[in-house]
């Protein structure tokens, strides 16, 4: 974490910018549009995301820390009731609000229970908030201003910009309004680093955004992905060993699959977006185990992680920090190694997790 700079501008902003929404309104989406490369798994299914993530934007003027969370929605089972947490939590500490909806559907129950807890977090007043129409590619030009009206209608102090964090569209319009919004401040991170999460835990949320993608029903929301190794082989090379939790014993030949198929292309679909974010050739071993009830179980659910509190505890080794090295490459700005580049610890980079199961 950066000390203040005494180079910087005196109007140098920074600050903490809260996205919230429903289950599947693209939060997840717009963060990685926001930084130009994927640090979030996303999925055509609800509840993709289950704990905080930030993104970081470091800017010349600013720097906005994107605070990633769970979808606000009626829990059905602890997990829920924690996923709900995580999200209200990031309204305390938060400079801004970005409430983000899908304008190509009309405001749910979900939509109403999100405006109703930022209505109790802004009741003195003090809450910026910024209302995002997002998927608005999707509505035709007669029904903008009747989408528009019943989001607003929600929370009228809102600040509201329409864009599709799909297409890019109006994206730097809803920067510019949160940039408008932050405190001027000193910087928080380091210029080059985009999330606070590691590699093996962004590995851990692709393999279970692989399952999202090739499972239907009730089984994927029902598995949890737990990273048993994590090893560079080689600068160009990693082995990963991970395990697929599922609830009941009738879930596993599900995730399998007949002959193992079903696993195989999960592990496939999962292997190819860690080789995009890491920049290397991956070998990718998957297993699955039944453990019963865990979404449930309060003392599972913090060994997976799963707490409203920011982070769970690091493992014996730490894994790779996530950062960003920029180049010009024909007047846009790129990243090394697809997008991410790789600083291992001082302790080097055989990372193996001392066993908690």
């Amino acid at each position: 974490m950066n000390t203040p700079d005494s180079s910087l501008s005196p109007s140098f902003k920074s600050g903490f910018v809260a996205v919230i929404g429903r289950p599947n309104v693209g939060k997840s989406t717009l963060m990685n549009a926001f930084l130009q490369q994927k640090v979030a798994a996303v999925s055509p299914r609800p509840q993709t995301t289950r704990r905080r993530q930030l993104g970081i934007l470091t800017l010349p003027e600013a720097q906005v820390i994107f605070v990633d969370t769970p979808g606000i929605h009626k829990p059905v089972h602890k997990l829920g009731e924690v996923m709900n947490q995580i999200a209200l939590d990031a309204l305390k500490d938060a400079d801004v609000v970005l409430w983000l909806v899908d304008a190509s559907a009309r405001p749910n129950p979900e939509d109403e229970l999100a405006a109703a807890r930022l209505a109790e977090a802004g009741a003195d007043g003090a809450l910026k908030v910024v209302l995002a129409l997002n998927k608005i590619d999707l509505v035709s030009d007669e029904q903008r201003p009747v989408r528009l009206e019943e989001y607003r209608s929600l929370y009228p102090q809102a600040f509201v910009v329409m864009v599709s964090a799909s297409s890019g569209y109006q994206i730097d319009s809803l920067l510019q309004a949160i940039l408008d919004r932050l405190p001027p401040g000193p910087p928080y991170y380091d210029e080059d680093q985009v999330t606070d999460l590691y590699e093996r835990d962004i590995a851990a949320d692709l393999v279970r955004e692989a399952v999202l993608r090739h499972l239907k029903d009730e089984v994927p929301h029902s598995t949890a992905v737990r990273i048993e190794e994590y090893k560079e082989r080689s600068e160009d090379t990693a082995y990963i060993a991970a395990t697929l939790l599922v609830e009941r014993e009738s879930q596993k030949p599900i995730v399998i699959g007949k002959g193992g198929e079903m696993l195989k292309r999960i592990g496939t679909t999962a292997r190819q977006e860690i080789e995009k974010m890491s920049g290397r050739t991956v070998f990718l071993d998957l297993h699955v185990k039944v453990l019963e009830n865990w979404r449930d179980n309060p003392a599972l659910l913090k060994r997976l992680g799963y707490t409203p509190s920011a982070k769970p505890e690091p493992p014996e080794w730490w894994g790779h920090r996530i950062d960003r090295t920029l180049r010009e490459s024909g007047g846009m700005v790129g990243c090394r190694r697809f997008g991410l580049h790789l600083l291992t610890d001082e302790r080097g980079c055989g990372l193996r997790e001392s066993g908690i199961w």
